[in-house]
């Protein structure tokens, strides 16, 4: 009798926080949270030398973070980082170098240093990423902050794709989060500090034909994301936080010639870089869990889950996601027939 009244007050106790993990989450769309600063902290971001993981760079420069840039083409990382630079002698040029000290007199403020590094690494090789790892630090020192970002897309049917590029595809976009994860967390764990960001996709949490490959690695960097979550979680270390990233299709090129309905493709286009990123860093910098961009991810996310499988198919022919790759996978074969592809990192 005693353990069942045990019971039910436990019980009674996680319905009350249940009920306030939704008030305190309702708040945050009504009441703005602060974001932190990550000034000085080193931030490390995979496929940094284009795309969202570029952009990613130039938003944590702005707020003078420590860079280190990861990437499996030297000279894009290379401009990269000279836009980093570009940034930081802005910051620089801003900041003023002295100030009203406590006893009346002039304090000088150091100016504002710039800092960042490049490493070449393929995240697809796991000796690379730890290698890689232990040169970030000896010269850099503990990374306070892991954005896995790196994605590669094959763009073939399944039937059609070589299983060297499927490797690839999962090597590059699942398991290399397992490797930084494993050569970054341990230090983290030890300061209970840190934040590690995965860049996942829409496609991970439902998916669509063509792109079997690139759906099962982006479940798989979830499914990974949410377990390590839990296990933080269970080990105390309220220090470390996990961001989850879930954009829509980004207008990065990744998926060039990708359409639905041509009808319902204005209320629904391809995203802006420059937006998704703006979002996602809003999330990182106040320690949210996840973000989804746009909302109706959300929804659509929801209605997977609870929805037969064959009413989500009548949504997708209305919508016309169900052949939405096809026009991407014909841009890309005949790309690949005139040895013009170049893969996304």
């Amino acid at each position: 009798m005693m353990n069942a009244m045990v019971i039910f007050a436990e019980f009674f106790v996680v319905i009350l926080k249940v009920l306030w993990a939704f008030v305190t989450a309702g708040a945050k769309w009504v009441v703005r949270p602060k974001e932190k600063s990550v000034a000085g902290q080193v931030c490390v971001i995979t496929g940094a030398g284009s795309g969202l993981g570029r952009l990613f760079a130039k938003e944590f420069a702005r707020r003078r973070a420590v860079l280190v840039l990861w990437d499996i083409n030297s000279q894009s990382n290379e401009e990269t980082a000279e836009l980093v630079r570009e940034i930081y002698r802005e910051l620089d040029s801003e900041t003023p170098m002295s100030k009203d000290g406590a006893v009346g007199g002039l304090e000088e403020i150091p100016p504002f240093q710039p800092q960042v590094y490049t490493y070449v690494c393929d995240v697809g090789k796991r000796e690379s990423v730890y290698s890689t790892a232990e040169k970030v630090r000896r010269d850099v020192g503990n990374v306070d902050m892991l954005i896995n970002n790196a994605g590669v897309v094959s763009g073939h049917h399944l039937l059609e794709c070589p299983d060297e590029l499927i490797e690839r595809t999962m090597l590059v976009n699942c398991h290399a989060h397992f490797w930084t994860t494993k050569a970054f967390l341990p230090k983290m764990l030890e300061l209970n500090h840190g934040h590690i960001v995965t860049v996942a996709s829409s496609l991970g949490l439902f998916s669509t034909a063509g792109v079997e490959d690139y759906c099962a690695s982006k479940f798989g960097a979830i499914g990974f994301h949410e377990s390590l979550s839990h296990e933080i979680k269970a080990s105390d270390k309220d220090g470390i936080k996990m961001t989850l990233v879930c954009p829509y299709l980004v207008d990065t090129g990744m998926f060039k010639g990708c359409r639905i309905r041509k009808e319902i493709e204005p209320f629904l286009p391809p995203l802006k870089p420059e937006f998704c990123v703006t979002q996602s860093m809003r999330a990182i910098l106040t320690d949210q869990a996840m973000i989804c961009t746009p909302r109706i991810v959300y929804m659509v996310n929801i209605m997977k889950s609870i929805l037969p499988f064959e009413a989500i198919v009548c949504m997708y022919r209305f919508l016309g996601a169900d052949k939405c790759m096809y026009p991407f996978l014909a841009q890309r074969k005949e790309l690949m027939n005139n040895n013009e592809v170049k893969e996304d990192i």
